[in-house]
């Protein structure tokens, strides 16, 4: 049989390509082919064709960011979040395989049930698809803003603003730039989301008045939401005559969703939404101490817990609005510091406890070096795959003192990415030093207690036979 597939993750960098892996993987062990496009960072490979398309037997879609699905119009796909495809490809492939029309046959209540429960999870997984293809969109300029802010620092030093037409100046301003389109750029793309091309200027509209009226990152949010669903409702209420329909699009719906948003702006979220930004700056600016280290933990706890899902997603989503060009931010420092060590922590474990972890697996952890350096918590998702039980509280709990011990010693990040190649540049983080024993603490932490929980594992290799474990089955 023949598949296609789509998988595309928030920051189209792991969970992207792993989907894929695993899905290539798993038909290849079961005799089928499948195709598999990535929509990731750099844009769409392995592109489906129209050939491949009538050739599919089964269509799946792993997606936790807006998809186009007009090519698969009249099909059957196979939708779920893109962790779906990592956790369980064989199960998925089998439902894309199966999957037919709804049929007209009476169907007994456990299955009426079980489709209702179906619809109710699709549905809340809605409002998270939208949000996270706003933060797709977004982090982009969230990383090259703050890495060209950090590079202005290292160029022309501390106060390399009051330079102006330096080349420091210059990669400084522009780093602003950047920054100051993130917010516009979060609420047209979760209003794209929700209702395709025609919200995207309502959308924007609506974050750029959050940029501006102080609003900032959670005004962007109910911008974007609010763009979105006023434009669907423009289109099912505003009733036009034949002769006019074609205005729609182009003149009617950015003309009045952009009014409505402007005024809700402006009369509704703005002052609510500024007066909670700054309680909460004013209450983040007095942590110290133990209050500042339980923040830090919880932030820790909230990195490791799903590893790179909606969990983890929203601790950084919060720490990369706590971002001030030309400020180190230690919301931002914690959260990197705890979204470092679960790779971090396995790999070391790894070489620590060789006993406890099969070929691949040790293959494997040497990847996660690498992948925990460059802050893709994503590198941690294999091991607690195969072992959830022993693996994520482990890790957990070395992101916790890390995020904990960043805050308590006031470490501060200026840019919202990097892992450890930024703590290279000058000015980017304040208390340097005891902000990498935090992160080597949590590294400990984490391989300590799996090297300790983990059980041996027994290989055997000879000329006839050779078990591994891969992916929690055992494999002859």
């Amino acid at each position: 049989m023949k598949l296609v597939a789509i998988t595309s993750c928030p920051t189209g960098i792991a969970h992207t390509y792993m989907a894929a892996e695993a899905l290539q993987v798993a038909a290849k062990a079961m005799g089928h082919e499948i195709k598999v496009e990535t929509q990731g960072s750099v844009g769409a490979e392995n592109v489906i064709t129209d050939k491949d398309l009538r050739e599919a037997d089964g269509i799946i879609i792993a997606a936790d960011t807006k998809v186009d699905k007009t090519r698969f119009t009249g099909r059957t796909i196979i939708e779920v979040p893109v962790k779906e495809a990592i956790r369980d490809p064989k199960e998925l492939i089998n439902r894309a395989l199966s999957a037919q029309p709804p049929a007209a046959a009476k169907v007994d209540l456990t299955e009426q049930v079980n489709q209702i429960k179906t619809e109710e999870k699709e549905s809340r997984s809605g409002i998270y698809k939208h949000l996270m293809t706003g933060v797709s969109f977004m982090i982009p300029f969230v990383v090259a803003g703050g890495l060209l802010i950090a590079l202005g620092f290292a160029i022309g030093g501390i106060y390399v603003f009051d330079h102006p037409g330096s080349i420091g100046e210059t990669l400084f301003t522009t780093g602003k730039s950047a920054f100051a389109l993130m917010i516009p750029i979060l609420g047209a793309y979760i209003a794209y989301s929700i209702a395709d091309r025609p919200a995207l200027v309502p959308g924007m509209i609506g974050g750029y008045f959050a940029s501006t009226n102080g609003s900032g990152f959670l005004g962007a949010l109910l911008a974007g939401f609010a763009a979105g669903y006023l434009v669907i409702a423009i289109k099912k209420y505003l009733k036009l005559p034949k002769t006019m329909q074609g205005l729609m699009p182009i003149l009617i719906i950015p003309l009045l969703s952009s009014a409505l948003m402007g005024l809700l702006m402006v009369y509704v979220v703005g002052e609510p939404v500024a007066f909670v930004n700054k309680a909460l700056a004013d209450w983040l600016n007095s942590l110290n101490g133990t209050n500042a280290a339980i923040l830090g933990i919880i932030l820790g706890l909230m990195q490791a817990f799903d590893m790179g899902g909606p969990v983890n997603k929203a601790a950084y989503a919060f720490a990369t609005s706590t971002l001030v060009p030309g400020h180190a931010s230690p919301i931002m420092a914690a959260v990197m510091a705890a979204g470092m060590v679960p790779p971090l922590g396995i790999a070391l474990s790894t070489v620590l406890a060789k006993r406890k972890y099969t070929a691949a697996e040790k293959e494997a952890g040497k990847a996660c070096w690498a992948l925990g350096a460059s802050f893709i918590t994503e590198g941690a998702i294999p091991f607690a795959a195969t072992d959830p039980l022993r693996v994520i509280p482990s890790i957990m709990a070395g992101s916790a003192v890390a995020g904990g011990l960043s805050m308590a010693f006031g470490a501060g990040l200026a840019v919202p990415h990097g892992g450890v190649w930024v703590l290279l540049i000058p000015n980017v983080v304040t208390q340097l030093v005891p902000y990498i024993i935090a992160i080597l603490a949590g590294t400990a932490v984490t391989a300590g207690i799996l090297s300790f929980v983990k059980k041996n594992v027994s290989e055997y290799s000879g000329s006839k036979v050779q078990y591994e474990n891969v992916q929690g089955e055992l494999k002859l």
